[in-house]
């Protein structure tokens, strides 16, 4: 395959993969206020409705590490992170402007919906920006540590120790000092079981995803491809 051919394709492979991360993310932000239950059968998890869409995230930086390396993972946390501030002002400059009468969302529906949204998404952000960045590492330090090989070991090592960091950051920044420490352990335990199950069950998909990106780009194991 022509070299400008290889390039091109894994450019747009790489911008379809940070557009879906970003997508992901924000909204992971948008719904994080709504709280539900969601029942495995062997278990009942009460977590928020943000955690829902959040495992694909790391699955996402766990493709591009292992197919673009760190730099440029590294690069769509930090245009995720930005994306998360953007979308936090849009949310502050609808609450500036009173709705019209025969507006469908009134005012108090959207401050219902939306006031405590810049608590949730700055904690989201400071949470995020940590673990996903330690994902990044971890996934790095274990890929160095096995020498490419053993993509499940890295894959589900970073992300569940990761998760954890996610998870209990996200709980005591939005509920310390809010609600007893025996519902913040419980949102904890629950968030992180729920994102840990997710992060065992993808193990499957990643190699999928990775073995036909390899196939496609003639990419040895632990081998990354450059487009810039």
């Amino acid at each position: 395959m022509d070299k400008k051919l290889i390039k091109s394709q894994a450019f747009y492979l790489y911008m379809a993969l940070a557009g879906l991360f970003v997508t992901a993310l924000v909204a992971c932000n948008l719904v994080a206020n709504k709280f539900v239950t969601v029942d495995l059968g062997f278990k009942v998890f009460v977590i928020s409705a943000g955690v829902l869409p959040y495992p694909i995230t790391f699955l996402i930086t766990d493709i591009l590490s292992e197919i673009f390396g760190r730099r440029k993972t590294n690069l769509v946390v930090y245009v995720g992170f930005l994306a998360s501030i953007f979308v936090l002002f849009i949310l502050w400059l609808g609450g500036q402007f009173d709705a019209i009468p025969n507006s469908p969302v009134s005012d108090m529906d959207y401050n219902t919906v939306f006031q405590n949204s810049w608590r949730v998404i700055l904690a989201s952000m400071a949470a995020y920006l940590v673990a996903q960045l330690v994902d990044v590492r971890l996934f790095h330090f274990w890929k160095s540590l096995t020498n490419g090989k053993k993509l499940w070991l890295r894959n589900n090592a970073s992300t569940i120790l990761s998760q954890f960091v996610d998870t209990t950051l996200v709980v005591l920044v939005l509920f310390v000092g809010v609600l007893p420490a025996e519902t913040l352990f419980e949102y904890i335990r629950d968030g992180w079981f729920f994102k840990v199950i997710c992060a065992l069950l993808d193990t499957v998909l990643i190699y999928a995803i990775v073995g036909f990106i390899r196939k496609k780009f003639k990419l040895k194991e632990g081998e990354e491809v450059e487009f810039l």
